[in-house]
């Protein structure tokens, strides 16, 4: 199968299937090829960008991509605390000024993390999931 670009007279640019390019042409020269906008039969090929396959080694890239990211974040936390499931009430209380502020990072549910957002504290998800400090070993 084959996927087509076609533009109709009216201008139209639409997608279509055919099983070659051959049988774009015998149904288009039949006038079963319309255009699904106007059902206008005068349909030509229109200009394509082909389809061009990266070069190099794409799972390579992307797991290099991967450990740099992973870099970067270990490198973000080097400084800051894992704080578990405490988090939300721990980032909450310096929010407030109940407690010093400090790098903190731990867990936090989808519904914690809107709320933190909602009340104005300064929360971000990281990129990739961080082990908790006791599950290193």
């Amino acid at each position: 199968m084959i996927v087509f670009d076609l533009k109709c007279g009216g201008g139209h640019v639409f997608e279509a299937w055919f099983a070659s390019s051959a049988a774009f042409e015998e149904q288009a020269a039949a006038a079963q090829v319309r255009c699904p906008i106007c059902d206008d039969a005068e349909v030509v090929k229109a200009a394509m960008a082909p389809n061009i396959p990266a070069k190099g080694n794409t799972r390579a890239d992307a797991k290099t991509a991967l450990r740099a990211l992973a870099a970067a974040q270990a490198k973000a936390l080097e400084n800051s605390q894992w704080v578990g499931k405490a988090f939300p009430d721990r980032a909450r209380a310096m929010h407030a000024g109940e407690e010093a502020h400090a790098p903190i990072h731990g867990q936090a549910t989808l519904a914690e993390a809107k709320a933190l957002v909602d009340e104005g504290v300064a929360v971000a998800p990281l990129p990739l999931p961080v082990k908790p400090p006791e599950t290193l070993n």
